[in-house]
């Protein structure tokens, strides 16, 4: 009897294997790994649309990982590389998808919302939560939410952009506008109060902040032209192409200018893990390029070549995993992963 049951058992348990081999093209995705070696996500125009791409740090093996009509683009790693994040308009209005790294098990993050549309998103370093912008498309006000993966209720935080969430969850780097210019502020999670990053004479123009993998720097766009006397909509224009590639210590020391204001504007879109080289786009004849940039040589490596129409948008929020200093899958209880929703009750 026992060895009946015993030979029923190991027929199922083989004919469940088996039916799991043969699905395998069904089931692989579901269990996509994360990278084993170092890679980059970025967004190429070279299809006739915006597409999500991967590539080594060198530049090689680009690959097209949404291959949709839509457009698709601003992709972000999860802390452990398992899910990448990105920004699509497949169902009509920019809004926040998921996908595996090998571009498979496409989902929506929020139920579908016409009246918003959601970009620019950033991942708290435990993956729980996710900060973003969002517009109202009904009378067009602009603010930063967090939300809560699995749970999604939206909370606004305040009319930051650019937002970059700290390696040690407990504040986020963002942008703020002011009369004649816009800075990088620290925002903290959990007293939801914000201070100036560099002093008001540093630099006039600071955008794009983003972060080493342990936190003790930040590279970021900027430049130091100040607004002329007459202020109007079109005035900043006249330093757009100034903007170039800066890094410094998280304390504010060591301000470095990393690319000289001697051509089109070099806008930061990712600081290697390591802290060691930034990833910037900038325009070749007429056509925006990803370069890379080593922090302490110097030496600028152009790592995009393929033609790119339009330039706007293409080339940009692109950033970079590495295994080496990814963040471990179980929850970390030393890092800050309060509800902001909780927050404001106290």
């Amino acid at each position: 009897m026992r060895y009946a049951i015993l030979m029923k058992t190991t027929r199922l348990l083989v004919l469940a294997i088996f039916i799991l081999w043969a699905l395998n093209a069904n089931v692989g995705p579901l269990f996509a790994e994360a990278p084993l070696t170092p890679k980059i996500l970025f967004s190429s125009f070279r299809d006739g649309n915006y597409e999500v791409y991967i590539m080594n740090p060198d530049g090689s093996e680009q690959v097209n990982l949404t291959q949709h009509p839509a457009d698709d683009l601003q992709a972000i790693w999860s802390p452990t590389g398992e899910k990448i994040l990105f920004v699509s308009d497949r169902e009509g209005v920019r809004d926040l998808y998921m996908m595996n790294p090998d571009g498979s098990n496409i989902r929506r993050v929020f139920k579908f919302k016409i009246e918003a549309r959601r970009t620019a998103p950033t991942w708290s370093p435990d993956g729980k939560q996710i900060v973003y912008e969002q517009i109202n498309l009904n009378n067009f006000t602009f603010g930063m939410y967090m939300a809560t993966l699995g749970d999604q209720d939206e909370e606004l935080i305040g009319s930051y952009g650019s937002a970059a969430w700290s390696p040690d969850g407990t504040e986020i780097a963002c942008t703020i506008a002011g009369v004649r210019g816009t800075w990088i502020v620290f925002l903290n999670v959990q007293t939801q109060k914000h201070e100036r990053f560099l002093p008001k004479e540093a630099l006039q123009w600071q955008a794009g902040p983003c972060w080493s993998a342990t936190g003790d720097k930040l590279a970021f766009s900027g430049n130091n032209h100040p607004l002329p006397i007459r202020l109007d909509r079109f005035a900043h224009d006249l330093w757009a192409d100034k903007y170039t590639v800066y890094i410094v210590n998280r304390d504010g020391t060591g301000l470095k200018q990393l690319v000289d204001e001697d051509g089109p504007a070099a806008l930061v879109i990712a600081l290697s893990p390591n802290g060691e080289e930034v990833l910037y786009a900038q325009y070749v004849n007429k056509q925006r390029r990803i370069f890379k940039v080593d922090v302490n040589t110097g030496i600028q490596t152009q790592l995009t070549h393929v033609v790119d129409l339009p330039p706007f948008q293409a080339h940009t929020r692109a950033d970079w995993f590495d295994p080496a200093y990814a963040l471990p899958v179980s929850p970390q209880p030393q890092l800050l992963t309060t509800q902001w929703g909780e927050i404001k009750k106290e």
